[in-house]
């Protein structure tokens, strides 16, 4: 399997889906849905407008479940529930059009800094009930690693593979530009064969700016050989814009063989 080129952009996620259709102009293979604001799967009105863009495009997709106001690694029982549930039925959902969905992992509130193997254990049960709905669906759930935000989990790559570790159905997202703003960008490559999807994005190694490929600090030239040698399948450009979008397209098409 060779590598596909996705592109994805959390900041048209209240945009009306026409600018989808740039995807395609601009020679990429699939969009990545970031299934919130209009793109909620779960709202019948959303989810018929994505698949008038699926039938009227070349593009596969897959899915980035929402993340706004959850958290999985919650205290809070109610919210702890909500968040899982909303992530099933995304998975649900997703498994219509798509076989792999990320999802983000949660974050330690200021109470959950005082019981942290608490956290941990409540955060990989909602993995495991996570991953047997997409094992039920036929969909990979991928967890992703973190940006340098205070108190969100799988930030380090021990940490998020220990979190993956025995929970059934869940695999590896590896982003790379969230990688880049904790200084793990080494420590992901080592592992990227092991990855199940890949999101690339560039910044300045201190905030998630989410820039065109070549505009930040990491070093595309070495990461693009070693995820070309180790690792077959999704890459998804996660950009602000089309006109960014091509930038990091060349980029890729350079450094990715």
């Amino acid at each position: 399997m060779t590598l596909s080129l996705y592109f994805a952009s959390s900041s048209k996620v209240w945009s009306s889906p026409e600018w989808v259709y740039g995807i395609e102009e601009c020679g990429y293979d699939g969009w990545e849905i970031s299934a919130d604001g209009n793109y909620r799967l779960d709202n019948p009105k959303a989810f018929a407008a994505v698949t008038e863009i699926i039938e009227t495009t070349g593009l596969s997709v897959s899915v980035h479940a929402p993340f706004t106001d959850l958290n999985i690694g919650s205290l809070n029982d109610p919210i702890y529930r909500e968040s899982i549930r909303q992530m099933q039925l995304c998975v649900t959902k997703a498994a219509d059009i798509t076989d792999v969905v990320t999802i983000h992992p949660g974050y330690v509130s200021p109470h959950g800094r005082l019981v942290p193997d608490k956290v941990w254990n409540l955060h990989k049960e909602a993995l495991r009930e996570i991953g047997a709905t997409g094992i039920d669906c036929g969909v990979r759930v991928c967890l992703e690693n973190m940006p340098n935000i205070p108190d969100f989990l799988c930030m380090q790559a021990d940490e998020h593979y220990g979190m993956i570790e025995g929970a059934d159905g869940i695999y590896a997202t590896i982003d790379l530009g969230h990688a880049n703003t904790t200084g793990q960008v080494g420590a992901y490559l080592k592992r990227i064969g092991t990855a199940t999807h890949l999101h690339i994005h560039d910044n300045h190694g201190r905030s998630d700016e989410h820039l065109a490929l070549g505009a930040g600090t990491i070093d595309w030239d070495d990461a693009g050989a070693r995820i070309s040698a180790a690792y077959h399948g999704i890459c998804v450009v996660e950009g602000r814009n089309l006109d960014e979008a091509a930038v990091s397209k060349e980029i890729f098409r350079r450094c990715f063989r």
